[in-house]
């Protein structure tokens, strides 16, 4: 035991272990002060990131979120979202998204209330929501827009084998161009498939286009019109023998909406008319 505690004094009398573990305390002094006023500069906060992109009117998720950290300095005057409870079961705003690894930022994230209004609150009174099939060919390679005004044609054959082709509806405005999920095409940063004009026609309009989608050796199309033809106006009646023949041949009944081709709570009440 003696010898042991005079080693133990012999190499803390040491000249060259003081040496030593002066410089290592030394290091370790320097390391936490040096970590301190890192830590004091940086004073860094978490912060929620996007883990893939998120674009316009998707709800946000927690499976969309990841954290990190970023300098308190960096957020004075930014408006980042900090809080995980401001973005779960939010939306991302209209006109923008979210790319993989971004910040959230307050005016991309929104309220389902605070959305702004859908297509649909364009609708007119006491009309209802049409939707008509489109793809690249009709849509002119996706370069109608909401707001653009177009026609519906019908092209048809009869019975007899003779071919015809006119307006069934002229002047209607397209308040939205949607995917196959009902999602505005032009809302998003990535590319969207249009699958549907949606537009507002009355009862009666309703009736003709639906039975015209149920004609035998028919198509029914939009034709776009020029900055010239879109003024303001009422809809407009086509042709009288297309709509006669529509009438006439059609297997579907017009007593009633068909639900399929209407969103739901996106028609306007008609009895204000009445």
């Amino acid at each position: 035991m003696g010898n042991l505690v005079n080693t133990l004094k012999k190499f803390v009398t040491n000249k060259n272990t003081v040496t030593i573990l002066g410089i290592l305390a030394g290091i370790i002094v320097l390391w936490i002060f040096y970590n301190y006023r890192v830590n004091k500069a940086i004073d860094p906060v978490r912060v929620p990131y996007a883990v893939k992109e998120l674009t316009a009117t998707s709800m946000i998720t927690q499976e969309d979120i990841e954290w990190t950290e970023v300098s308190r300095k960096f957020l004075n005057g930014v408006k980042v979202i900090t809080n995980i409870n401001d973005l779960v079961g939010h939306y991302v705003n209209v006109g923008t998204s979210i790319p993989e690894g971004g910040l959230f930022y307050q005016d991309q994230v929104v309220t389902n209330k605070d959305l702004p209004d859908s297509w649909y609150s364009d609708l007119p009174k006491g009309y209802t929501t049409y939707l008509l099939s489109v793809n690249s060919k009709t849509t002119v390679g996706n370069s109608i827009y909401e707001g653009n005004y177009i026609d519906i044609y019908v092209r048809y054959v009869d019975d007899a084998n003779n071919s015809y082709i006119g307006p069934l509806l002229e002047h209607i405005k397209v308040l939205g161009v949607l995917d196959n999920q009902n999602q505005r095409v032009f809302d998003a940063s990535s590319s969207r498939t249009p699958a549907a004009f949606a537009f507002g026609v009355t009862q009666q309009q309703w009736n003709w286009l639906k039975a015209a989608e149920y004609l035998k050796n028919a198509e029914v199309f939009p034709v776009p019109r020029g900055k010239y033809y879109s003024e303001e106006g009422e809809t407009l009646q086509g042709s009288e023998t297309i709509i006669q023949y529509i009438e006439s041949s059609s297997t579907f009944e017009t007593s009633g909406n068909d639900t399929d081709n209407i969103i739901d709570n996106q028609t306007t009440d008609q009895t204000d008319n009445q």
